[in-house]
């Protein structure tokens, strides 16, 4: 037979065992109801495979906020709104606290670190991280001088282009990047060191990468990341590449290591190695520490970076929003240097960040939930195991609880007087036991190189340019490659 007629072949057997055992245990008697799926490939064809959350915020209109969907051979829960997120994530928290396997991570990470791990390996790690970032990271004054100090090297780096167009994506990477090598490493890299350039470019390459088609389609069908050419090979490579920088550091760390002078989370993870504890070789081993590294680098620097980039294209677009922050700062802050106390005088250029965060939308999807046991969620059965989307962009732009959800509206989080006002579908560092760790030191990051930026700078469209807040290709929504002009203030 040929290869085609034996593809086909595998597929249909695939789809028999699958569909004939579900049937016999009828896991599936009142799942949540959803579009009709076809047989093994489900309802792949009426997805958009490169933004798949548009589709399911679509079908929500038509089969509620907790509905089902096929992927594949795999049956789906997709929750949205605000809500039933909450819901989902807060008043049955326990219930939807995993992490479902993925094909592509499973073979790499092998589920190690933090953001992917589950059970006890990840409630260790997740307490180890929480408490090492308080240590040497969220809420400490050495490392708000860290980002005011790399904030003033990033306006270097703007002002040496003299207000002429570039495009800020490296710097704005390698800025908010040095950041969190700081906390893991001790270290900082210039920015145009070729190591930080590369490791960001891996980075980049690979949420890209997550987000094509062809990789989702490996994703749902395991057997196809050994015939398919293509993304998920390179996805591969990258992540060997970035793991072998890591491990080059951890043995330079293990050598100038000193118990009694712990710098850094690297340093406190090889600590705990040697304590003469049960747990120590259980879950304090080198496979843990390169993920949960792996893990803390990307997403420091992904999504923070990735912000600041849709603040600056916000503030070209709406040059009003722009002159409206920068008069706060000269009335709060001066020629002075921002700092984090600086924020509750703040309430217009506060709004002004969480709106970005809102409109900018970074994770639209979340990161995927499973359900950690059988669970009946508002009427519906959910089997164990199966694979959960809160859609965070169904949150951040849920028209109850935001009054213009698709326009970029300051107001959002201002009171009539002019005050920062809290807005409860405001989540986008998630919900519940699996938010995000990192959230304390991403609002500090924001509101330091935002506030720095725009002391210093105007920001304008190169003359001619078109200003496409379209989200790019992408496991996140960034925005698409655009020139930047940075005028100087001062």
């Amino acid at each position: 037979m040929d290869p085609i007629t034996i593809l086909l072949s595998l597929l249909l057997i695939l789809f028999v065992v699958i569909a004939s055992k579900n049937w016999k245990q009828g896991i599936y008697k009142d799942f949540p109801p959803g579009p009709t799926p076809l047989p093994l490939i489900g309802n792949m064809l009426s997805v958009n495979m490169s933004k798949p959350y548009k589709t399911f915020v679509e079908l929500s209109k038509t089969y509620g906020t907790v509905f089902g969907i096929q992927m594949g051979p795999a049956k789906m829960v997709i929750l949205c709104g605000y809500d039933t997120v909450k819901d989902a994530l807060i008043n049955h928290g326990d219930k939807f606290v995993d992490r479902p396997k993925s094909n592509l991570f499973s073979k790499t990470t092998k589920d190690h670190g933090i953001v992917l791990a589950n059970g006890e390996n990840w409630k260790v790690m997740r307490r180890f991280t929480l408490s090492a970032l308080r240590d040497y990271g969220m809420g400490k004054k050495t490392t708000e001088d860290k980002i005011i100090d790399e904030a003033e090297s990033l306006v270097q780096r703007f002002r040496s282009y003299k207000g002429k167009p570039f495009n800020n994506l490296q710097n704005v990477n390698s800025a908010v990047a040095n950041i969190i090598v700081a906390i893991l490493l001790s270290h900082r890299f210039d920015y145009d060191d070729p190591t930080i350039l590369r490791l960001v470019s891996l980075i980049n390459e690979n949420m890209r990468l997550f987000g094509s088609p062809l990789v989702r389609l490996a994703n749902a069908f395991p057997f196809l990341l050994n015939l398919l050419p293509g993304a998920h090979k390179k996805i591969f490579a990258n992540i060997r590449e970035f793991h072998s920088f890591l491990e080059a550091t951890f043995t330079k760390q293990r050598k100038e290591l000193d118990v009694n002078d712990q710098r850094n989370i690297i340093d406190a993870f090889l600590v705990k190695q040697q304590e003469d504890k049960p747990e120590s070789t259980q879950y304090f081993h080198n496979e843990n520490l390169i993920a949960l590294v792996g893990d803390l680098f990307v997403a420091g620097m992904e999504t923070t970076s990735t912000t600041l980039r849709w603040g600056l294209l916000l503030m070209i677009k709406y040059p009003e929003i722009q002159q409206k922050v920068q008069s706060e700062i000269e009335k709060v802050i001066g020629s002075a240097q921002p700092q984090v106390e600086h924020r509750k005088q703040m309430p217009y250029t506060e709004a002004v960040i969480h709106e970005i965060q809102r409109f900018g939308d970074i994770i639209p999807a979340n990161v995927p939930r499973a359900a950690s046991q059988d669970v009946t969620f508002r009427g519906y059965f959910i089997p164990k195991g199966t694979v959960v989307f809160p859609l965070l962009n169904s949150v951040l732009k849920d028209k109850t609880h935001f009054k213009k959800p698709d326009e970029f509206y300051p107001e959002h989080f201002l009171d009539s007087s002019g005050n920062l006002m809290k807005n409860e579908a405001f989540i986008p560092f998630s919900l519940g036991k699996r938010s995000c760790a990192g959230e304390t030191l991403a609002k500090m990051e924001l509101f330091l190189f935002f506030t720095t930026l725009l002391q210093n700078f105007t920001f304008q469209a190169p003359p001619g340019a078109t200003l496409d807040l379209t989200p790019g290709p992408g496991t996140t929504n960034g925005p698409k490659p655009y020139e930047i002009c940075a005028v100087p203030r001062k």
